[in-house]
């Protein structure tokens, strides 16, 4: 995403989750990979989008903040790296659990 895009971009992530939190976007949400097609995001994107999630999926916040939990790997060795999400199966796991 190029700089004269944040802006447009910021405006259309806050319409489409209307429930998160205030203040400052998580970086990685108003940026992509180069390939799009990157399956990991951050917890703090994750988290970001939670309200959103658990209306969505008729759950608890709590509920959907534990399952990021439980699908958040963290930096290599526990400190080298970031702490991030595998969207893949956080989106298997809400879905077994909002049955």
């Amino acid at each position: 995403v190029l700089a004269q895009d944040l802006p447009a971009r910021e405006a259309e992530l806050r319409a489409a989750n209307p429930q998160a939190p205030t203040g400052p976007i998580p970086a990685d949400a108003l940026t992509a990979s180069a390939s799009g097609l990157d399956p990991h995001i951050s917890p703090a994107y994750a988290a970001w989008q939670a309200p959103r999630v658990a209306a969505a999926r008729g759950m608890s916040l709590s509920q959907v903040q534990q399952l990021i939990d439980a699908n958040t790997t963290p930096g290599e060795l526990g400190f080298l790296g970031a702490d991030r999400v595998n969207v893949t199966t956080l989106n298997v796991a809400l879905a077994a659990s909002s049955h």
